[in-house]
């Protein structure tokens, strides 16, 4: 369970460190706030098979790695990341 929440929180800041890298964020009224990329990604709760049906094949997908699986696949304008077959996260890169 530590090994796992220790995971969580890696992955959590990294996608909080590369934000900024790759998005414009804001500040409103003391809330903090990312401005949407326009990008469109994959909902959260997603199926593999939907993401691939609406966006098309990978340019490339990662091995599964751990357990529960997470997988990485690689789209030129964002990375769609998977636990089994569930999108957790879509993350828009910089061009």
């Amino acid at each position: 369970m530590l090994a796992r929440n220790l995971k969580s929180t890696l992955v959590a800041v990294g996608l909080v460190l590369g934000a900024p890298a790759f998005s414009e964020t804001l500040a409103v009224d003391g809330q903090v706030a990312v401005k949407p990329s326009g990008v469109e990604t994959p909902a959260r709760g997603s199926t593999m098979s939907a993401v691939e049906a609406k966006f098309g094949a990978p340019a490339n997908k990662s091995s599964p790695v751990g357990k529960p699986p997470i997988t990485k696949w690689f789209y030129p304008n964002f990375v769609v990341v998977f636990e089994n077959d569930k999108v957790l996260h879509a993350v828009v890169v910089g061009g």
